[in-house]
């Protein structure tokens, strides 16, 4: 009988060593979770918009607020007081509601002007004068993605004008306007594009602006395709092969692949017989070839 009160302390000892152990892995884990729900809850001041404010404004007090941001979502090197904003310029466009960081103002004490911190490394910010036409219209805004071609009256080595896409995929960093004066000495308005360029690119770029017409191309957006330009000349453009009813275009020949096109025929003369020439598309090549016909 002395051995039954006997494992029954045993028992009692070890059930409450468990609920020991038990309690303190539960005390642990609430202890964890509160900090993690603590953590969660943590806010911190932040200053935000209070409405849009356009690159290049110096922000004022107004233009701003304070709020309760959740410690954890905090961008980095965001403002947190007014006066860590206030008189600042922005360097990119600020939506109302977003917070406001470093990273969207002009440094404190940085060099004047905002096209100088847009500027990639290694890059340089060149412009170059255009008109409506060659500047699509006034379509073309900072931020777009631009081809330039070059037309030269009399290249090197070339008996007619060429037209060249000489520069492609360059971004369009600001536009804006010139006053020059005309041959009578009249002030024009031209409207300017300054691009994104490596030196390499600016020194033909420098060279093409003086030796010919530049004009740019407007991307689409996303299109980052690099296009292997020949050069047109005036005879590309309206063909070698002798006057006689217009070729097929661009896009009807890329259609018809490599099936030859036969036009329309025309019939000639010469020493007594009686021949066609007909114009032959193969490869998007035109040639002319000259059949007899029999009387």
């Amino acid at each position: 009988m002395a051995a039954k009160p006997r494992a029954v302390v045993v028992i009692g000892v070890v059930a409450v060593a468990i609920a020991a152990i038990a309690s303190w892995l539960l005390y642990n884990y609430l202890r964890e979770q509160q900090e993690i729900v603590k953590e969660a809850v943590a806010t911190e001041q932040v200053v935000v918009a209070s409405k849009d404010i356009p690159v290049g404004t110096t922000i004022e007090r107004t233009q701003i607020k304070v709020v309760t941001w959740p410690k954890a979502n905090v961008p980095e090197r965001a403002v947190l007081t007014e006066a860590g904003a206030v008189g600042r310029v922005a360097l990119q466009g600020i939506q109302s509601g977003d917070p406001i960081t470093e990273a969207k103002l002009v440094p404190r004490g940085g060099a004047p002007g905002i096209l100088t911190y847009k500027i990639p490394e290694g890059h340089r910010a060149m412009t170059v004068g255009v008109d409506q036409v060659s500047g699509v219209a006034g379509f073309i805004t900072p931020g777009n993605m631009v081809d330039v071609v070059l037309t030269h009256k009399n290249p090197e080595g070339r008996r007619g004008p060429l037209s060249k896409i000489i520069l492609q995929n360059i971004p369009v960093l600001a536009t804006g306007q010139i006053i020059e004066q005309e041959a009578e000495g009249k002030p024009v308005i031209v409207p300017t594009v300054t691009l994104d360029v490596t030196p390499d690119e600016a020194e033909r770029l420098a060279l093409a602006s003086v030796e010919g017409r530049l004009q740019l191309l407007l991307r689409k957006h996303g299109d980052k395709d690099v296009f292997a330009s020949g050069g047109a000349t005036i005879s590309r453009v309206i063909g070698a092969a002798p006057a006689g009813p217009a070729g097929p275009s661009p896009r009807v020949a890329k259609a018809a692949g490599k099936r030859a096109v036969k036009k329309g025929p025309v019939t000639t003369k010469a020493a007594g017989a009686r021949t066609i020439n007909v114009e032959v598309l193969r490869d998007g090549n035109k040639q002319i070839e000259t059949f007899k016909v029999q009387q």
